[in-house]
């Protein structure tokens, strides 16, 4: 078994990896930054390839066999000092991997007869996404669109917050217009969450093909999506509420979805 093995903040890998924690160098890399044991594992079960895989045994928690099929020429061995300076999570588990970048095409995407659909328009927050994606897996929305995205979909906190569930998601970033193509192509309804929303949530069928359109954290939907759902939705609430965290209304959204569905 051969195993690179580094222990100075000055090499060369050391310094590329941490250059890739800046969105623009992992965009031009193609690839994600995840660390634990547990998300690596999910990335690999969800078919990602690793690129390298950095391990502390002096802090794992595993054994690198617990990784079945793992190419050990992929592997480099750090000590504590270099993985504390190289990983994202404050309790780290010894383990972080460079995972190339899945590219998704949503001409290739193979729907149900009746899809749930996610459609994000300009969501900035990383613990947003990562809280809507998780959502997303746990209630089986089949894809997840982002129109004007804010956020580099794979940034670390994203990862965190969806339990890194988000690889087993496909998730597409479309131009507002290719959006409403995909959906009149498969003859599916978007209904779209507005504090000023002209129906309850509760009073909606979604037992047929449909989108859930969500807006950003401040501004709400963009009169794209306000004038061309099939409906504007809306979660009453009490007097002087008149807003939800967007992966909360996505949460309370989706589920009754679900639940409909479920009857």
């Amino acid at each position: 078994m051969y195993m690179l093995k580094i222990t100075s903040l000055d090499n060369k890998k050391i310094k590329d990896l941490m250059s890739l924690y800046k969105n623009k160098k992992r965009q031009e890399a193609e690839l994600i930054i995840v660390d634990g044991f547990r998300e690596i594992d999910l990335a690999r079960q969800a078919g990602l390839e690793i690129n390298e895989l950095f391990y502390c045994p002096e802090i794992a928690k595993q054994s690198l066999n617990n990784f079945s099929g793992l190419d050990f020429n992929k592997v480099i061995e750090v000590n504590e000092n270099v993985f504390k300076k190289i990983c994202y999570k404050e309790n780290p588990d010894g383990f972080l991997a460079l995972i190339k970048k899945p590219d998704y095409n949503i001409k290739k995407l193979i729907l149900s007869k009746n899809p749930l659909v996610i459609i994000l328009e300009s969501v900035e927050k990383p613990g947003n996404l990562g809280a809507i994606i998780r959502t997303a897996y746990a209630a089986g929305v089949e894809a997840i669109i982002i129109n004007d995205g804010k956020t580099d979909i794979y940034n670390p906190n994203v990862i965190r917050a969806s339990e890194g569930l988000i690889f087993f998601k496909p998730i597409f970033n479309l131009s507002f217009k290719d959006t409403q193509k995909f959906l009149k192509d498969n003859k599916i309804k978007s209904f779209a969450a507005g504090t000023k929303g002209s129906k309850n949530y509760l009073k909606v069928d979604y037992t047929k093909a449909c989108a859930i359109v969500l807006g950003s954290e401040d501004k709400g939907l963009s009169n794209n999506w306000l004038n061309s759902s099939d409906n504007v939705i809306k979660i009453n609430m009490k007097p002087g509420i008149d807003s939800l965290n967007v992966s909360v209304s996505g949460a309370i959204i989706v589920f009754e979805a679900l639940r409909q569905r479920s009857l």
